[in-house]
């Protein structure tokens, strides 16, 4: 049975739902500022016009790779914008306007572009931007179709987290954890990147001591997550089942990204010694964190942000994306962006955990 249309718009229209696809909206059209203006240094004129560059022939040099990637880059854009507008509007109108997002911000990232020698402003880049937002907005309204799944998605939302716009901001940043978390030249949970220093096997290499402050690290980035479960579920028993399903999540993904764009002896680098004894410490400690009140465990959950913030900017402070580059078996610029992201996540995440801390305290 199809469900009615008036059925269908309730279901995307539901506020909740809504600032949730708003906050991933916003939060993956800042993915694509940093990726296309980073490493934000170097502004200067270099005498080009946008009109020229729009009215250039397009790039011979350009590759089947390059426009993959920047395809593939603002679909899910297209896709989140799409999603988020046919809550208030019809599909035609829904598609249109997140073309015209989906322009208007490649335009935006091209021009700007123009003012940053490490990077090329391409007529063909916002052609092919503006396709993959084209198709993820109409794959957008292809899935207000699809109820029956959306429907059962949201029951099951309902019954396992807590509602609220304070909360919406909580699952957008569960969502940021794990996209910063994906990258394979990231110890599993870790925060230093594999550097040229792990070679290949069957290689003599010099001793190198256990490092506990990566073993810190890696159980502190576990708690923060696991305080960010604890406010986010309905029920504080299923915290420790809701943190082994991100972490498998997180894994396979890791390992699946990192089959794609690693060396084959770099395959499992990303578990290392350091990661599986700061895990299993922090999965100790998110335990004796279920005893405790909910003030209590809100001024932990401060207190281990705060402790994982000086960690990363102090104790990791050398630790530099282009050191994993040896690593990858691509030397495409978009890893070198990819890797930045990642350490960006991890610098900003503890901050906004502590704002979501904050905002959550009267809840």
């Amino acid at each position: 049975m199809v469900r009615p249309v008036s059925g269908m718009r309730e279901l995307f229209h539901n506020e909740s739902r809504a600032r949730l696809r708003t906050w991933l909206t916003i939060g993956y059209a800042l993915f694509i500022v940093y990726g296309s203006l980073s490493p934000f240094s170097g502004w200067r004129g270099q005498g080009l016009d946008f009109i020229d560059v729009l009215r250039a022939p397009f790039q011979l040099t350009y590759t089947a790779f390059d426009a993959v990637i920047n395809l593939l880059s603002y679909l899910p854009f297209g896709l989140l914008v799409g999603l988020t507008l046919r809550a208030r509007f019809g599909a035609l109108v829904s598609v249109m306007l997140a073309l015209c997002a989906g322009v208007l911000l490649s335009a935006s990232m091209e021009f700007l572009q123009m003012y940053l020698p490490s990077r090329t402003s391409s007529n063909l880049d916002l052609l092919i931007n503006s396709a993959g937002a084209l198709l993820g907005a109409v794959l957008a309204v292809s899935m207000t179709s699809w109820t029956g799944v959306f429907s059962r998605l949201t029951h099951w939302r309902r019954d396992l987290f807590r509602h609220g716009k304070e909360m919406d901001f909580g699952l957008a940043l569960l969502a940021l954890w794990m996209f910063g978390q994906v990258n394979p030249s990231l110890p599993m949970l870790g925060n230093v990147f594999i550097s040229e220093a792990a070679r290949q096997p069957f290689v003599t290499l010099p001793s190198v001591s256990f490092d506990m402050w990566a073993t810190c690290a890696v159980a502190l980035n576990l708690l923060m997550l696991g305080i960010l479960m604890l406010t986010l579920l309905r029920t504080s028993r299923n915290v420790v089942t809701a943190l082994l399903v991100v972490l498998c999540v997180v894994a396979l993904a890791k390992f699946i990204t990192a089959a794609l764009l690693l060396k084959s002896w770099a395959l499992l680098l990303w578990i290392n010694s350091e990661s599986v004894l700061g895990m299993l410490l922090g999965m100790v400690l998110v335990f004796a964190a279920l005893w405790l009140s909910r003030g209590a465990a809100l001024i932990f959950g401060a207190t281990v942000a705060l402790c994982y913030f000086g960690i990363v900017n102090f104790v990791f402070g050398d630790n530099h994306p282009s050191a994993a580059m040896s690593i990858y078996h691509w030397h495409y610029g978009h890893l070198l962006n990819y890797n930045g992201l990642a350490q960006t996540i991890a610098l900003v995440f503890p901050l906004l955990l502590l704002l979501h801390l904050w905002r959550i305290r009267k809840v």
